[in-house]
């Protein structure tokens, strides 16, 4: 199955906190879209591996995607070499996705910014012909996706540009929600460590994130993202015509 935009998490949630309305916003439009988490989330102080896989399937019904797959890595502990680039290629090269979504270049979470440089080095590599790779024991095409961007996670990064995710903000809440181990929520909370994600405040600094990326643009809500190659439009009526 060939994707419109794939995007790459190193856990379970990092999508949704990150991209989603994106995700959203692309489905809506009859793009095909996709998930490939890097491990299970496996270190996280609440919740188990098993809890995080059952989550992240609820959250994918509500994102509607066409595919998700987790990679196996091992949290906190996974590398940029070439066996971990080996498996990113593979999935690449399966959904030839023409744009690749993955983890913000630096942040306060350490996987982050070595997850955004393992999938960033994979989708390059990835183009070229003499690297093989195989599925279902069939040699593989060479594809490099025309963009890799990078979400905003965590630490503020100026954005290199914008999407408005107005219309479908409640449904990539409701995507964050379902994560109910890791987030705050009344039932859990009762019985698990509180962390730094678990605090009530967690998800506002979330909605006023997208507030502020939002204001930039003159629209209600909207996501950030960077990019180290030139984005470039077809025509100027792509541009949002708001006064701000």
């Amino acid at each position: 199955m060939k994707l419109d935009v794939l995007a790459f998490g190193v856990h379970p949630d990092d999508v949704e906190l990150s991209c989603s309305g994106v995700l959203l916003i692309e489905k809506s439009q009859g793009r095909k879209t996709g998930v490939i988490d890097l491990t299970r989330g496996e270190l996280g102080t609440r919740g188990t591996a098993e809890t995080r896989t059952e989550e992240a399937a609820v959250a994918s019904e509500i994102l509607g995607l066409s595919i998700r797959e987790n990679l196996d890595m091992a949290d906190g502990f996974f590398q940029n070499d070439e066996a971990h680039q080996r498996k990113i290629i593979t999935a690449i090269r399966s959904y030839q996705p023409d744009i690749v979504l993955c983890n913000a270049l630096e942040d306060r979470h350490p996987d982050h910014g070595r997850s955004a440089k393992l999938v960033e080095d994979a989708a390059f590599l990835s183009g070229l012909r003499k690297i093989e790779t195989y599925s279902n024991g069939e040699p593989q095409q060479a594809w490099r996706p025309k963009y890799v961007l990078h979400y905003i996670q965590d630490r503020y990064m100026q954005p290199d540009f914008v999407i408005d995710i107005t219309p479908v903000f409640e449904a990539k809440l409701a995507s964050i929600q379902a994560y109910q181990t890791q987030f705050f929520t009344q039932q859990v909370s009762a019985n698990e460590p509180e962390t730094y994600i678990s605090t009530p405040g967690f998800l506002d600094s979330i909605i006023y994130r997208a507030k502020m990326f939002g204001k930039m643009i003159g629209v209600e809500y909207a996501e950030g993202f960077v990019s180290k190659k030139t984005v470039g439009l077809q025509h100027l009526n792509q541009l949002i015509l708001k006064n701000t």
